[in-house]
């Protein structure tokens, strides 16, 4: 592979988003429509009760010339889920698939703990206006930690391949003991789900399919897949478990894999055909990467440095 870069896409501080949310804009995630595509993703503001984020759902629309945007969302997408429920302090990501005369929203809630600051779980919204809003189907989660996946489910990705729905997505496999250097680590891995009616999931307990690089604590997130001739790919992002905030050296960096099956895959970083920057927005962090096509071309959206607070840039795969 080789991908070339186009640069930073859309800064949202540039922009007066729903719930008057200035910074970040992660995970970037596409709906391919006749004469643009639109891209949403995670944004924030702070609760003025307790000086917390609360993470929000918005979306930009952009010409086919993946360079000019020509609308920004300022109503709320979804709505957060309502006290004690699992979404209840924000949705990043969210993943949205057409299907049919529908558009299918996968999303990943976030809700607050006391002996760790969060738990995620997936949930399932549908949108009946182009995806200008959403409805949720219901107030819970449609997949959420169980017996072997015990912590932090969520970053569902959904492709739907001969009729049948494949969910790759996140389960967490530990919170490590507090330290100086990081007073809430936590390890997580890629996994794979399927369905026949993207609502209802059988999944693999605890089976991780993307073999680790760093060592065993290593961090996976945000797969994302496309099929190109008869095989498929992966991009992902990964860090080392500790010191990633601050520490180049250790935090999120792109992945990649390769399969036949959507079962078994095979790791190959090297030939990703893309990296770190010398410079500029994407030079000391690349994570949560977003596959997708639009006429016959593959293009790769990414955030960079500090976990996309400054926005997000597209490449496009040369061919």
């Amino acid at each position: 592979m080789n991908w070339i870069k186009k640069g930073k896409l859309f800064d949202p501080t540039l922009y007066n988003l729903a719930n008057g949310c200035k910074e970040f804009a992660q995970s970037p995630q596409t709906v391919v429509f006749d004469d643009f595509v639109r891209i949403y993703f995670s944004t924030r503001n702070k609760d003025e009760l307790t000086g917390k984020y609360l993470s929000f759902i918005a979306y930009i629309d952009v010409a086919k010339d993946l360079k000019t945007i020509i609308n920004s969302s300022s109503n709320e997408i979804i709505p957060l889920g309502g006290l004690g429920t699992f979404d209840e302090h924000g949705i990043f990501p969210i993943n949205l698939l057409k299907d049919g005369e529908k558009i299918l929203a996968y999303t990943c809630g976030w809700n607050r703990r006391v002996s760790v600051s969060v738990e995620t779980s997936i949930g399932l919204a549908m949108s009946d206006d182009n995806g200008v809003t959403f409805k949720k189907y219901g107030d819970g989660p449609i997949m959420s930690s169980s017996l072997h996946e015990p912590v932090l489910v969520g970053d569902a990705f959904v492709q739907k391949y001969d009729g049948i729905y494949h969910m790759w997505y996140i389960f967490g496999t530990k919170w490590m003991a507090a330290s100086s250097i990081e007073p809430e680590a936590r390890v997580y891995k890629i996994a794979h789900a399927t369905s026949s009616d993207g609502l209802q999931w059988n999944k693999e307990e605890g089976i991780q399919i993307i073999s680790d690089k760093l060592n065993e604590d290593e961090c996976q997130a945000l797969p994302t897949v496309v099929k190109i001739n008869n095989s498929y790919h992966m991009f992902f992002c990964f860090r080392e478990a500790t010191d990633f905030r601050k520490n180049p050296k250790r935090s999120y960096k792109l992945g990649y894999a390769y399969s036949d099956d959507l079962k078994n895959w095979t790791r190959d970083d090297e030939n990703s055909g893309i990296t770190l920057s010398p410079d500029g927005f994407d030079s000391e962090m690349m994570c949560y990467p977003h596959l997708f096509e639009m006429d016959g071309e593959f293009y790769l959206l990414y955030n960079g440095n500090e976990f996309g607070k400054y926005g997000f840039g597209i490449a496009e795969l040369e061919q």
